[in-house]
């Protein structure tokens, strides 16, 4: 099992690498919810194997709680749903994972629920006399677009997705209970909010501190696409965030051979200069999830996913594989959520994965890319090197994404050990092989 440090009680996300499934789609389960119960959540357990083989400690699993479709419209959150199977069914699960060192992070559908959500069935029902018509933002003077005789509030003009009153206490205090419920049946170690840009700061404030009652280790992780991550990550509100910049600079770097891009962004966010916005901070960093094409599907030239699986796991933040992308499968954006959403019969193993998971024990072993400073050592269009520095510790990250050898000379004339092949190399000239990279432990 992963340890839990005193001193700090969610140092165990930032040291962790993290694997995201989406349990409907990965379980193969119908889109819409056909009512009938079948146990498919326990395919999990089947990849433990391949997980702990990627030497990842920690487990985010997208909805999976009773929902009309997508599991982001949900009807309840206290049942697990019976196109997964059974409440009894998934605690088994999170017990083999527990049981292998892996940590388990459930997403937190709290801004809406589903046109099928008991409330507001009950509203539809009873209308202003339904004890729960506060529980929406609601208009009795007008109607919706699926006729209902009364108007609501969908996330943003999605009407299948009914937003909650989340600074109604009532509503507060069921949410609150449905966590507890699974800390209790589960004893998950964290949330992923979705879209957590919607929720009031108010409502953040309290989720807060109420699952550091439950948990002081707790985990809460916001989706958040754009601004000042600030706002929402800080001691009263999230540990952590999505780190969309970043993925944008990630894929677009390399398309466009300018790695000056990511670099900026990195700078921006992490550098050493005091207006720096996000140092100390540990974003979830990824190169595709569920709701993006997968990056074997945006990158235009495929030999650059292992250099920018060297970059994920190497920048500073938490980094997460999507599952299936580890061997480089393939699913666009346009096609549909379901082309992202797939079902494998099974693992798959290659090259990539063998990279991926060198990369993998290499980020564990190294404190420095857990929390180390960053600077950047040299750049061009289509070279970088950066440090990550600890202490007396310093690690290298050196990547050459063009197509052609070239030389790299370390400005202080360092020398290190290759962390991935585990041999001693001078960097005054390294020669660098075409789209190659290098992670270095500088001596």
């Amino acid at each position: 099992m992963q340890r839990i440090r005193e001193d700090d009680d969610s140092m165990w996300a930032e040291e962790s690498v993290f694997y995201q499934i989406y349990p409907l789609g990965f379980c193969g389960a119908p889109f819409a919810n056909d009512g009938v119960l079948c146990s498919r959540i326990h395919k999990v357990t089947q990849w433990i194997d391949h997980m702990k083989k990627l030497h990842v400690n920690a487990l985010y699993l997208s909805p999976l709680f009773e929902s009309d479709t997508h599991g982001y419209n949900t009807r309840d959150y206290r049942k697990v749903d019976c196109r997964l199977g059974t409440n009894e069914d998934f605690a088994q699960v999170c017990r083999s994972l527990h049981e292998n060192g892996i940590r388990v992070v459930l997403d937190g559908v709290f801004n809406h629920v589903g046109r099928g959500f008991w409330a507001f069935e009950d509203v539809r029902a009873h209308r202003e006399a339904s004890p729960y018509r506060d529980w929406f933002y609601l208009d009795f003077s007008r109607d919706s677009n699926e006729h209902d005789g009364f108007w609501y509030e969908g996330w943003e003009g999605h009407y299948d997705l009914v937003k909650l009153n989340l600074e109604n206490p009532a509503v507060v205090s069921y949410l609150f209970d449905c966590i507890r419920e699974w800390v209790e049946q589960y004893d998950i170690d964290g949330l992923r909010l979705d879209v957590a840009y919607c929720l009031p700061p108010s409502f953040l404030k309290l989720l807060h501190a109420f699952c550091r009652q439950l948990k002081p280790d707790f985990f809460l992780v916001g989706e958040l696409l754009h601004g000042d991550y600030n706002r929402w990550v800080n001691k009263e509100m999230l540990d952590s965030a999505t780190n969309y910049e970043c993925y944008k600079g990630l894929y677009s770097s390399f398309n466009s051979h300018n790695l000056f891009e990511i670099i900026h962004s990195l700078k921006r966010q992490f550098g050493p200069e005091e207006w720096t916005l996000y140092k100390g901070k540990h974003l979830l960093n990824f190169v595709d999830n569920h709701d993006v094409s997968r990056i074997a599907s945006i990158l235009q030239d495929s030999r650059h996913l292992p250099l920018i699986y060297a970059l994920l796991f190497t920048m500073p933040g938490i980094p997460c594989i999507y599952y299936g992308s580890e061997w480089n499968a393939t699913g666009r954006k346009e096609d549909g959520d379901p082309a992202l959403r797939v079902c494998f019969d099974q693992p798959c193993w290659n090259v990539l994965c063998d990279w991926i998971a060198r990369l993998s024990a290499v980020h564990q072993q190294q404190p420095a890319l857990w929390k180390g400073d960053f600077h950047d050592v040299m750049i061009t269009n289509e070279q970088c090197a950066f440090e990550r520095s600890l202490g007396e510790e310093r690690v290298w990250t050196i990547i050459n994404a063009a197509d052609r050898p070239y030389t790299f000379h370390a400005p202080g004339g360092e020398r290190g050990h290759d962390l991935i092949n585990d041999q001693l190399i001078d960097l005054t000239e390294l020669q660098m092989p075409p789209l190659s990279a290098y992670i270095v432990a500088i001596r």
